[in-house]
């Protein structure tokens, strides 16, 4: 059984103080829930600082976003070199990396290669905007997406796929879990057909887009959606501590 993954993407907010004491207000409730995996993806400068805090504990550590090369000229930019003995987790291909600063599948494929070259997992986003989904071309692009996202990549078991609806995010109008987990089992099957039906049965793939602890079980009960990658929710201690425990209360019951 696939096991559940809770990621928190914090985005561009928190200062290295309020980063420190928000994660210090989670810890003890999340060090109590141990059948799933814990993520927090706090800005660049705060990843030193919250490694130190939540060493030992029951979460683990995310960046962002990366770049594909070691090292050089690339002025504001992060590398993998610089992440990998820091966090275990990056995430690639977000949608707000595609809108605001034209990332390209080609690109977005040099980063996944990058991050698994050097021992991080990746957790790769793809998912349709509004004028997309109402033109009903949902399955056309996340299938795009997901494979110029993928060229030339050797899976393995370090892949996470997030399934974000760009409709979705941060608008408070989430998709049903039925919506949600009949695009997921497309994924799925677009990476059996891509690589093969092991890869893709074992393969984590979460729903993300207005995720809150009200709404998670909806998408956690479905049988494709192995977590959720949360956004606005996830710097709220007591919201993402609920949506943790929903998922964990679910996943006893399975």
């Amino acid at each position: 059984m696939r096991i559940p993954l809770i990621a928190g993407n914090w985005k561009m907010n928190t200062t290295v103080d309020e980063a420190g004491k928000l994660v210090n207000e989670m810890l003890p409730d999340l060090n109590n829930i141990n059948n799933l995996e814990i993520v927090i993806c706090p800005p660049y400068i705060s990843l030193t600082s919250v490694r130190e805090v939540i060493l030992g504990s029951a979460v683990k550590l995310g960046a962002q976003n990366l770049y594909f090369e070691e090292k050089g000229a690339y002025t504001g930019e992060i590398s993998p070199l610089m992440l990998k003995d820091i966090c275990e987790y990056v995430i690639i291909g977000h949608s707000e990396r595609r809108q605001y600063f034209y990332e390209s599948g080609a690109i977005i494929s040099k980063k996944v290669a990058a991050a698994i070259n050097h021992n991080l997992k990746p957790v790769l986003c793809v998912g349709e905007n509004l004028q997309e989904y109402e033109a009903g071309k949902t399955r056309e692009v996340v299938t795009e997406q997901l494979n110029s996202s993928l060229v030339g990549i050797d899976l393995g078991n370090t892949l996470t796929i997030a399934y974000e609806p760009v409709w979705a995010i941060g608008t408070g109008k989430a998709a049903t879990g039925k919506q949600a987990n009949e695009t997921i089992s497309l994924i799925r099957s677009l990476i059996a057909d891509r690589y093969d039906s092991e890869i893709a049965v074992n393969m984590r793939i979460l729903y993300g887009g207005s995720v809150t602890a009200g709404n998670i079980a909806e998408f956690v009960s479905q049988p494709d959606i192995d977590g959720a990658l949360v956004g606005g929710a996830s710097l709220k201690a007591r919201e993402f501590i609920g949506i943790v425990r929903a998922t964990s209360d679910i996943r006893k019951n399975v």
